[in-house]
């Protein structure tokens, strides 16, 4: 007779095995980071010479914005690093969580430096100076060039993983607003219209703003242990109460282990006692192929007793807005 509370935990984290997800090698990341790094601390500091050579407020307030962004790429590169560590005594699941704490540091440091360049720039509207024209716009092509190519350096990595997703679309928004620069830039050189500087300046705060909401709201749900955007809780449920000889399904956990992996606990219920290692190893592959679900852990009751979540209050729904009409 088998235990009423057996369980089983599948560590796998074997790709090859129908995983919808392929995340490459760490080491292309690396190389990625690196290269962008190098690339735009290069473009910030010439940049902010010439933003204030030419005394242009939007030049400088990229500048800024692109100095966040290698704080950032450092940030994003130093969690994929720690995320490679093994699991310890201590940190049983590694450092794998980094990931999704670098994401978040990402957004913040973008929402910080969004609040510096629209004070800036709205200082400037009561009397804007005049603007070196063609050095904003030759310093910004310099800059579509090189936001591009970090922007390209990522777009792979950036389909499944938050983490790289947040550096590709610094680097894709940059590329944007240096268009919007280098377009103000040519405009003041033919119309003298130099309010347009501090114009741009906030157009630039609004693409960040916009780029950034969502890795924010992502990131912050990570960080909070909540069921990763990519994977749907209720299609889970019924998918593990399809399973034969299931009556019943209930504890289930699902969150984020880091930015490209997800973890998951559940009970369940199966009458007829613990139906092997097959089972758990069917069930557990097909959480990997299905959903992306790498790590999960299965623990078997007969149901010959009341079992209820610890975290749910009595009286109240086990997953609130998981039931299916």
């Amino acid at each position: 007779m088998t235990s009423p509370q057996a369980s089983h935990s599948s560590c796998s984290h074997d790709h090859g095995i129908g995983h919808s997800h392929h995340h490459g090698d760490p080491a292309d990341h690396s190389r990625a980071f690196v290269i962008a790094i190098l690339l735009n601390s290069v473009f910030v500091v010439t940049e902010f010479a010439y933003g204030f050579i030419a005394d242009s407020t939007a030049l400088m307030a990229d500048a800024g914005h692109n100095l966040s962004d290698v704080l950032g790429l450092i940030l994003a590169w130093g969690a994929v690093s720690l995320a490679q560590k093994a699991p310890n005594a201590r940190y049983t699941y590694g450092l794998r969580n980094s990931t999704i704490l670098a994401a978040l540091a990402n957004a913040i440091i973008l929402l910080f430096a969004c609040g510096g360049i629209a004070w800036e720039a709205i200082s400037r509207f009561a009397a804007p100076p005049e603007v070196a024209g063609a050095t904003v716009t030759t310093v910004a092509g310099i800059g579509i060039i090189i936001n591009s190519l970090s922007a390209w350096l990522f777009m792979k990595g950036s389909k499944h993983d938050l983490n790289i997703r947040g550096a590709y679309l610094h680097m894709a928004a940059d590329a944007a607003v240096s268009l919007g620069v280098m377009v103000a830039g040519l405009v003041m050189m033919k119309t003298g219209w130099y309010w347009l500087d501090p114009v741009f300046s906030l157009v630039i705060v609004a693409v960040i703003l916009f780029s950034t909401w969502r890795l924010l709201k992502e990131s912050l749900a990570l960080a909070m242990a909540a069921v990763p955007a990519s994977i749907d809780a209720a299609s889970v449920t019924d998918y593990l109460k399809a399973q034969t000889g299931v009556s019943d399904v209930h504890d289930l956990h699902i969150w984020g282990l880091s930015t490209t992996e997800s973890a998951l606990t559940v009970h369940l219920v199966m009458p007829d006692g613990h139906p092997g290692d097959v089972f758990i190893d069917t069930v557990t592959s097909g959480l990997n192929s299905r959903f992306a679900i790498s790590h999960a852990t299965l623990q078997i009751e007969n149901g010959t007793t009341e079992h209820t979540c610890s975290l749910i209050p009595k009286g109240k729904s086990a997953h609130p807005g998981w039931e299916r009409a």
